[in-house]
């Protein structure tokens, strides 16, 4: 039971953190500000009002007590002039009158309740109040012999009417404090979503210029993210340093080779060995565009569009026939060109060596951006979709990328998940494989 509500409360809450701060902050001073409005309204302007309404109810019980003990006071005129000149209320006795009908009581209203309660008790004879017809008098009405005492006061006698002005100040004042707050607090705040958008920059492959400011944990957080940055930059750097020297000592030995095979005499086994370094050059060219990642490409935006439509030619040349090339929402979308080309082109090439149709479809969905290549040829059982992405994995029907080096749909989650996306495989309408690419946009 309890921790269905706890769950249901989280649910219900913010998830960011300046709002959840805010509620931090706003949560105990309304709760403070409550209980202090409860406690000066229960004990302070009720009993106030209470005490004003006992003693203009004092007033009006001396008033009859005097107009029935003194009858030679016949039209009330002394005592009239008693309560106007002492006791500051207006009297009319209305001889032969009956009460009015009660009214319907006013929703909320301590007068009306304090008094009633004092009428009754001081007086005991049935009367008759206004309390929100003239908003600054009310009116009494007591029942007498000969006919009704009527009484007229102003509203502040039995009213504490200016105990608004303390809740005013209150609010005010909280509201002073809560602005104050929320604007530090957003300063405070400010870093902390600066440094959550740099590190999600960065994973997306993206530059952005950071200085880390704010509280002393905050910069220390931007420095210790600055200082692996830097050490993740060192070794991809290093990695491709070591790459381009095995690279080039690799290509003159495989150039060697060649210049070796093409000065001998062409027989069929000279044909079949330049046809062995062929395939080991591509091989060798694989193999390194994999471990290095094309890391070192910045990040700028990019016509979709046009990059779909090249994509449509590279498909084309490989002589599958591409039946459609579409793209929904926007067109511009920030990445690393050159590998998310090669990204499409592993993916579009698998496609094309194992069916004769292609469609390709790029589309917008919430803060990300997806293409979706379909083929229609045999496709990939369930349980091997994920076994393919592995390096240099083969099954017997594997989609790798066209010079088969076992590598291509690893290159492409590679390059795709360096965009902070990944790639993903599903069975196809045109009834092959749809190989999905998904990046934040």
């Amino acid at each position: 039971m309890w921790k269905t509500v706890a769950r249901a409360i989280g649910n219900a809450l913010p998830k960011g953190l300046y709002a959840r701060s805010l509620i931090i902050i706003i949560a105990p001073v309304v709760l403070l500000q409550s209980v202090i409005a409860y406690t000066f309204m229960e004990r302070h302007w009720q009993l106030v009002t209470r005490r004003l309404s006992a003693a203009v109810t004092a007033d009006v019980a001396a008033l009859i007590d005097i107009y029935e003990s003194y009858p030679q006071d016949k039209d009330a005129d002394t005592l009239t002039r008693i309560a106007g000149t002492r006791l500051n209320l207006d009297l009319d006795i209305l001889k032969g009158a009956k009460l009015p009908l009660p009214g319907p009581r006013p929703f909320f209203s301590i007068l009306d309740e304090a008094l009633s309660e004092e009428l009754a008790k001081q007086i005991g004879r049935p009367f008759w109040i206004d309390t929100v017809g003239r908003s600054s008098l009310i009116e009494i009405r007591v029942e007498i012999p000969d006919g009704v005492l009527r009484v007229t006061a102003r509203r502040s006698m039995a009213y504490a009417s200016n105990s608004h002005i303390f809740l005013l100040w209150m609010s005010g004042s909280s509201l002073v404090l809560l602005g104050v707050a929320i604007l530090f607090l957003r300063n405070q705040i400010k870093p902390i979503l600066r440094l959550a958008a740099v590190a999600e920059s960065f994973g997306k492959g993206r530059e952005i210029e950071f200085r880390p400011r704010g509280a002393r944990e905050v910069r220390q957080a931007g420095h210790a993210f600055i200082e692996m940055k830097r050490r993740i930059e060192r070794a991809m750097e290093q990695r491709t340093t070591m790459l381009n020297g095995v690279s080039h000592d690799l290509r003159t030995i495989i150039t060697r080779f060649k210049l070796s095979l093409a000065l001998v005499e062409q027989t069929a086994e000279v044909e079949d060995l330049q046809r062995d370094v062929d395939e080991m050059s591509r091989m060798l060219e694989a193999y390194l565009a994999f471990a290095r990642g094309d890391s070192g490409e910045a990040a700028v935006p990019t016509d979709m569009r046009a990059m779909l439509e090249d994509l449509r030619t590279d498909v084309e040349r490989l002589g599958a026939h591409v039946a459609e090339v579409g793209l929904d929402g926007r067109t511009t979308v920030t990445l690393r060109p050159d590998a998310f080309r090669r990204c499409l082109f592993n993916l579009a090439a698998n496609a094309a060596r194992y069916g004769d149709t292609v469609a390709i479809h790029g589309r917008t969905e919430a803060r990300s951006f997806l293409v979706s290549i379909d083929d229609d040829g045999p496709g990939i059982a369930n349980e091997n979709r994920e076994e393919v992405f592995k390096p240099f994995v083969r099954l017997d029907d594997a989609r790798q990328d066209a010079g088969g080096s076992g590598l291509g749909l690893s290159i492409a989650r590679d390059i795709a998940r360096a965009h902070g996306g990944d790639v993903s495989l599903h069975d196809s309408p045109l009834g092959g494989l749809r190989a999905t690419v998904r990046i934040p946009a």
